[in-house]
């Protein structure tokens, strides 16, 4: 009996250490495949003046690629929190992957304008995978113990995947030709989603999604009311809005300044011209703090102080001077992560059911309002360039005070009401 006890505590210690090095490697394998995810979304943004100069269309036209690419994004969210539902959550991660380094491939002998829309518009497809499943995989896979470390692991990755992607389509289209920079962007995705595939468990906790008998038919009828739940809740629709359009001003706001760097009289290089988006490291400090600020102050009092943030941010702008530009540019930046953080933390909190479709709803609007954003501000900068841009902002920050305030309304009544 002593004999058997001991080989017990042997065979549980050896699980307990087998599990607790395969979720480790979940969060770093989900980690790097979202700076993966975000280096390739963003990278184009950085490579804008080089687009517009290879493939002979305006600095403007040439910001639809971000457009496209958030588009398509934007509705394959949705679909993949239904797929994921039903066939699990790694095959839809390395399906998508390996098909975004095929994709690649193409993006090297594009010959048009017209064939990188497609690529890209294929691209934003691909890379929803990731951000619709991330989470809901750690949540399945991982003790609660480890869910909140391996979220606040996966926020940073995603930020620094961003501000790394476009750093990098700077330096690339600054050094390289389009062929070159697109067969770099190639071999670099290729390594790290190989790494990716090797740190990523070979097996998972199946959900009570996937193992549900149902029939299709009923399957489908509970996703669609899933969905036609959340979007019936006044203050949901709302916040989603909220997320979209702020999104919508700063992503875009990001694309536009640097065509205003590159102008006279501030001449800044291709690779010069992106360093404006280290400013999104005061967003990447707003979301650190942000968990702590929502419960100390709430999300109405925050919304309004972020809003006022992003208004005084985009004002700065127009003093035209380097160091009010960059001042403008890290309060925008960080008046949006505030506000994004606060739409995370309102849709987490209130929704008691279909929570997966209620964040994927939430992501949809986020990446359509960058989507929308750009071809909307691009009507404002062919009028009057980065004036211009500042103006369309402002109608942007009106509809956000609007619905802010409506939100405010909604929540005052339901307190009434209850």
């Amino acid at each position: 009996m002593p004999e058997f006890s001991a080989t017990a505590v042997t065979d549980l210690r050896d699980t307990h250490t087998h599990r607790s090095k395969s979720e480790t490697r979940l969060i770093w394998a989900l980690c790097l495949a979202s700076v993966v995810v975000y280096i390739n979304l963003y990278a184009m943004q950085g490579m804008l003046p080089s687009i517009a100069e290879h493939f002979n269309v305006s600095g403007a036209n040439a910001t639809l690629i971000l457009s496209f690419t958030s588009f398509s994004l934007a509705f394959s969210l949705l679909i993949y929190a239904v797929i994921s539902d039903r066939v699990g959550r790694l095959m839809p991660i390395m399906c998508s992957l390996w098909l975004l380094v095929a994709s690649n491939v193409l993006l090297i002998f594009a010959e048009d304008f017209d064939s990188l829309l497609m690529v890209r518009l294929l691209q934003g497809v691909l890379l929803a995978a990731v951000p619709a499943i991330a989470m809901a995989y750690f949540k399945e896979q991982l003790p609660a113990s480890f869910l909140l470390k391996a979220a606040g692991i996966y926020i940073m990755s995603n930020s620094l995947g961003g501000i790394g992607g476009r750093l990098m389509g700077g330096l690339l289209s600054q050094y390289f030709t389009w062929q070159q920079a697109m067969t770099v962007n190639f071999f670099v995705t290729l390594a790290l989603i190989s790494l990716v595939t090797y740190l990523l468990p070979r097996s998972e906790t199946k959900s009570l999604a996937e193992t549900n008998k149902q029939s299709l038919v009923v399957k489908i009828k509970q996703d669609i009311g899933g969905f036609v739940h959340h979007l019936s809740d006044h203050q949901m629709r709302l916040v989603y809005v909220i997320g979209g359009i702020a999104f919508m001003m700063m992503v875009n706001q990001f694309s536009f300044i640097q065509l205003h760097l590159m102008a006279e009289p501030y001449g800044f290089s291709r690779f010069g011209a992106t360093l404006i988006f280290l400013c999104y490291l005061s967003g990447t400090f707003t979301s650190y703090f942000s968990s702590k600020w929502v419960i100390k102050f709430g999300v109405q009092f925050l919304f309004r102080a972020a809003l006022l943030v992003m208004t005084l941010g985009t004002l700065l702008t127009l003093l035209d001077n380097l160091t009010a530009i960059v001042i403008g540019f890290l309060l925008t930046a960080s008046g949006f992560f505030l506000t994004h953080s606060c739409c995370n933390s309102f849709v987490a909190i209130r929704a008691s059911s279909h929570r997966a479709k209620a964040t994927s709803l939430y992501l949809c609007s986020y990446y359509l309002g960058a989507a929308v954003g750009g071809p909307y501000l691009m009507l404002f900068w062919h009028q009057a360039e980065w004036q211009g841009v500042v103006v369309g902002s402002f109608g942007l920050l009106c509809l956000l005070l609007i619905a802010i305030f409506r939100l405010s309304h909604y929540q005052k009544v339901s307190n009434t009401n209850h």
